[in-house]
């Protein structure tokens, strides 16, 4: 009989590894809008009163995409990462009370109402299972999205959105007083060890990239965008591994520069940082004079340049302000440069490979700690045996319903647990799903949208002999 039980990992996750996961999953809710912000950006660097081409009509499109697009995306993909299309619609009914009762760009507020939306109806749906009369499920379904997203937009309406905007003003506040007196390169010595430890996508998709959202809206650029995400500490560091490292260093340092400084990949240069750890003074004080220069020119980009790419960074400098970008990356590359290449003189040591492979591995295992912690949370069920079992049909509502009720009633009377069973569009199977089951006429737009995937096709949903062939290769498991 088939028991699919999760296993505790004898050593509980670190802080910094949780921490990791929590950026990861924040990467993950933004990357895939990625395109939007930058569409945005170029809107806003375009069309604005100080833009290339200054439009009066096309420019009305900044507001509103600032203050709805955008949330709602982000609150869509929180949303569905928690729970699929269920939570994808709650997310952004919750994100609609937010953006009505606030005063400010809810990104923040988004990032939390997406995933806490796709939280409850998970949570609901889980209350629910094996407890749904089979013919009921689509009524059942739609108005428990119903009502539950009505309370969650009238609370983020009266209480999640003012807390998230109070919170928002009080860190606002906080670094504009760093701005004011003079002491924003000072975030450096929390940003640039905090990349290191891959902690990189906390602070800009978590703190600063809403921030220079916010700012953006107002100003038409920001320096939030480039306080941690600068590649001329990086660039420097390794220029000067390349040019006064070891053996190992100088053959793989050209290299990282290459997928570094142009292709934005910034985690590249983490191990060299760890194979010597203290160059990280280098790279604070890299992003210190990046920071200064920045200030000093008074400039900012349009939106945030992901991956932190110099050709990102020039295609989001808005007019009048590309002296300065490129001024403060060179001079983040210079300093950072000198610093590291003075360390590396001090400190020679013999050509060690194994150094340097321990660095790497170090690095990929930090890295793989936080992802394993995120995904642990997204998809706790986890099995080498047949775990997830998914039911599609046309549109994930009807048919495939009423077949993964039916299905489950059916392990459950068998004492089968540790399975899940789960309908959807064809189009939205999970990639995690073991094996699809689909009505016959539906097999080949089944078998093209999933490829690699198990197909069962089946002729009724609630009686069939290649069912009752999976329930009995299920139990013989």
């Amino acid at each position: 009989m088939a028991n699919v039980t999760n296993v505790a990992h004898a050593k509980s996750p670190s802080t910094r590894a949780r921490i990791q996961a929590f950026g990861g999953f924040l990467t993950n809710m933004v990357l895939p809008n990625i395109g939007a912000f930058i569409a945005w950006g170029i809107l806003t660097a375009l069309f604005i009163p100080t833009g290339w081409i200054p439009n009066e009509n096309l420019a009305k499109i900044v507001s509103p995409a600032i203050t709805y697009l955008l949330p709602l995306l982000l609150a869509i993909t929180g949303g569905r990462m928690v729970a699929g299309q269920r939570g994808a619609v709650m997310g952004a009914i919750g994100a609609i009370g937010l953006i009505v009762g606030s005063e400010i760009p809810m990104f923040l507020g988004a990032m939390i109402i997406g995933p806490l939306g796709g939280w409850v109806i998970k949570k609901f749906d889980k209350m629910l299972e094996n407890k749904v009369p089979a013919g009921f499920e689509m009524i059942v379904n739609n108005f428990s999205i119903g009502i539950l997203g009505f309370f969650l937009m009238v609370f983020s309406f009266y209480f999640i959105g003012p807390v998230i905007e109070s919170a928002n003003n009080f860190v606002t506040s906080a670094i504009r007083a760093l701005v004011d007196t003079g002491f924003l390169p000072l975030l450096s010595l929390i940003n640039e060890p905090a990349k290191v430890l891959f902690l990189n996508n906390v602070i800009d998709q978590g703190i600063y990239y809403p921030l220079g959202m916010q700012e953006t809206l107002n100003a038409g650029k920001s320096i939030y965008f480039m306080v941690a995400s600068n590649p001329g500490p990086g660039l420097g560091l390794l220029l000067a591994y390349t040019l006064f490292g070891n053996k190992i260093a100088r053959r793989t340092a050209p290299g990282a520069i290459i997928i570094h400084f142009f292709g934005g990949i910034h985690e590249l240069y983490f191990p060299y940082v760890l194979m010597k750890p203290v160059t990280i003074l280098a790279m604070i004080a890299g992003g210190m004079s990046g920071i200064t220069i920045f200030r000093l020119f008074d400039v900012g980009l349009v939106a945030g340049p992901s991956p932190g790419s110099i050709f990102a960074y020039l295609a989001l400098t808005p007019k009048g302000n590309f002296i300065g970008i490129i001024l403060g990356v060179a001079v983040a590359t210079a300093v950072s440069f000198i610093v590291t290449s003075i360390i590396l003189k001090l400190s020679k040591q013999p050509d060690n490979e194994e150094e340097f492979t321990a660095s790497v591995e170090k690095a990929q295992t930090m890295k793989a700690e936080g992802k394993q912690v995120m995904q642990a949370s997204i998809h706790p069920l986890h099995s080498d045996k047949l775990a997830k079992v998914s039911f599609a049909c046309d549109a994930g509502a009807g048919s495939s319903a009423l077949g993964a009720t039916t299905f489950r009633k059916r392990l459950q009377k068998k004492a089968i647990e540790g399975i899940e069973v789960k309908h959807f569009r064809i189009e939205d199977v999970p990639k995690d799903t073991d094996v699809i089951v689909v009505h016959k006429d539906l097999s080949d737009r089944a078998r093209l949208a999933h490829p690699d995937k198990r197909v069962i096709t089946i002729e009724n949903y609630l009686d069939d002999p290649n069912l009752a062939q999976l329930l009995n290769e299920i139990e013989k498991r």
